[in-house]
């Protein structure tokens, strides 16, 4: 079975890799998209996004698993809403429950003063990562997370104890009825790049236990 990690808005792939090694190392087949890079021929906005990401996860036969860090998490719920019958679980990592449409404003306005070469880092022009975080400001995940019925991981870093995004976590793992929660310890809201070792062992137990395959 196939497990896609899908990286968060200010990363690209690259920042899966440690977790990605560990989990090939365990036999367990990883794929790690770029979303800039799927999304490169149309202009980047959250709903050409979403749809070159689902046609990447539509072009693989058999079913798959999804984890997604905070806009990977995103594209999860609303991939899952769309195709239930291509997922076999999910895995949540710092994921809104609500857009938080204050702190989006303000993070559109301090990228609009950062230099331009820290996107580029990541593959996506500054102008367009600012289009993409406007088109995600009237997103819906309170209509979509109830529906979900495939087995869920809801995941959430230790440091995050006093923030919103684990408000959401706790949120997200009380309205979706076959989730189970995590705290990972000594982890923020990137958990891939702060507890990558941690992360790994947990997506790996989670997968054990959801693909017969895995010994």
């Amino acid at each position: 079975m196939i497990n896609i990690l899908v990286h968060g808005l200010g990363q690209d792939e690259k920042s899966w890799n440690e977790v990605k090694n560990q989990l090939n190392n365990n036999g367990i087949n990883v794929e790690t998209p770029n979303l800039f890079s799927i999304v490169k021929n149309y202009q980047v906005n959250y709903e050409n996004m979403y749809r070159t990401f689902a046609d990447y996860c539509n072009n693989f036969k058999e079913k798959i698993n999804l984890v997604g860090l905070s806009l990977g998490g995103i594209l999860a719920i609303d991939y899952v809403a769309e195709f239930p019958e291509k997922v076999n679980s999910i895995i949540l990592i710092g994921t809104p429950y609500e857009i938080p449409k204050t702190i989006f404003t303000m993070q559109n306005i301090i990228y609009k003063f950062m230099p331009k070469r820290i996107f580029e880092k990541i593959g996506c022009p500054k102008k367009d990562m600012i289009r993409l975080l406007k088109s995600m400001s009237k997103l819906s995940i309170p209509n979509k997370a109830p529906n979900i019925k495939c087995n869920t991981l809801i995941i959430c870093g230790e440091k995050e104890k006093d923030n919103i995004n684990m408000k959401s976590a706790k949120q997200l793992n009380k309205v979706i009825k076959n989730s189970k929660f995590k705290i990972i310890e000594n982890a923020g809201h990137e958990v891939n790049v702060d507890n990558p070792k941690e992360l790994a062992n947990v997506i790996y137990d989670f997968c054990k236990d959801n693909d017969k395959d895995i010994k």
